[in-house]
């Protein structure tokens, strides 16, 4: 099968393109490159060949004897979506949906959409599962219940969207990011010694490893079409919803040495415990190899081999807000976040 990636460059997308091409798929990715700058270690043997495109360029003949697209080319995480809300609509919503009807128009069967477990925002009442109601805090979750909202309609005989939820991820990738819970946890108790926590650590967040979103990704593409036609997948497992106290404890634990201490309840009022019980039974294929504990001992090991510094952990390539503010502050994007001419 021949199956567009978007987002190659990303810390994803780094990691999917071996998983497919051991399973013989070929591979075309496309990416916009804001995060080139991010490399942190040699850790695949696969770079898919990419064509250096923004999404909302992407034309039919991009398209040509593509057979299933993986789209996870967006504005990543709740800050960046907040640094320039009304772009964050431009690209997560209109630039996904666009991408979908290019894909239906050229007969496309299969569009995997990586959506996001924050959708769910404040939950209190047990753990959420696929059925219930969404309740998205910010414009990056909000931009993903728009995208689920305007795909579904157009599933048909001849289109079939599937909508992975992914819990937050963690674990090594090349194109690593560090602003993402157990990863800076992790980075912090390796280069500083001290995991000094804002919060009392008392919300819940499910997790799920890099290398897991990558499989359920195979799987869904992989599946009967009537099992993922239009469906929603939260992917992830039961076992790995935390507590963010208990994640900063697993950390501390595999990083010797590492003083940790909590304060008082934060300003992020998200919380939300997820059932995973739909894709673990649902899709063939699937089950977690990853929990914290793990994730927590990779990252460990990884720092020790690379030797990793404060300047890599604290740099801009491996932090998203951190990257688009420097592309913004020295002219390299424009005010609508595409590439300036001159540069």
């Amino acid at each position: 099968m021949k199956v567009l990636v978007t987002g190659t460059e990303g810390y994803l997308g780094s990691l999917l393109p071996a998983l497919l091409h051991e399973r013989g798929h070929e591979v075309l990715g496309v990416d916009t490159g804001y995060y080139k700058v991010g490399w942190l270690y040699n850790g695949t043997e696969i770079t898919a060949k990419t064509l250096n495109k923004d999404i909302r360029h992407i034309t039919a003949e991009d398209l040509g004897g593509v057979e299933a697209i993986v789209h996870m080319a967006e504005l990543s995480n709740d800050p960046a979506g907040q640094l320039a809300p009304n772009i964050t609509y431009d690209i997560n919503h209109k630039g996904s949906v666009r991408l979908a009807n290019l894909a239906k128009d050229a007969g496309i069967r299969r569009f995997v959409y990586m959506s996001s477990c924050s959708v769910y925002g404040v939950a209190t009442a047990g753990d959420v599962t696929e059925e219930s109601p969404v309740n998205p805090q910010t414009a990056y979750a909000e931009c993903k219940t728009l995208v689920e909202r305007d795909l579904a309609p157009m599933a048909s005989d001849d289109f079939s969207p599937t909508f992975m939820r992914n819990a937050t991820a963690f674990g090594a990738s090349p194109r690593m990011r560090f602003d993402i819970v157990l990863n800076n946890l992790s980075g912090l108790a390796w280069t500083t010694k001290e995991i000094k926590m804002t919060s009392d650590g008392t919300p819940w967040r499910p997790l799920v490893h890099a290398l897991d979103i990558c499989k359920a990704i195979v799987c869904a593409l992989e599946a009967p079409r009537d099992i993922v036609h239009n469906q929603i997948f939260n992917v992830g497992d039961t076992s790995n919803n935390y507590r963010v106290k208990e994640i900063a404890e697993i950390i501390a634990d595999v990083f010797k040495g590492c003083k940790l201490s909590f304060g008082d309840n934060g300003a992020d009022n998200r919380s939300y415990r997820v059932s995973f019980e739909k894709i673990n039974t649902v899709l063939p294929g699937f089950k977690c190899d990853w929990n914290a504990q793990r994730g927590a001992e990779q990252l460990y090991d990884l720092f020790q081999r690379i030797d990793m510094t404060e300047e890599t952990f604290t740099s801009r390539g491996f932090t998203r807000l951190k990257q688009l503010e420097y592309l913004i502050r020295t002219a390299q994007i424009d005010q609508d976040f595409f590439w300036a001419k001159n540069s």
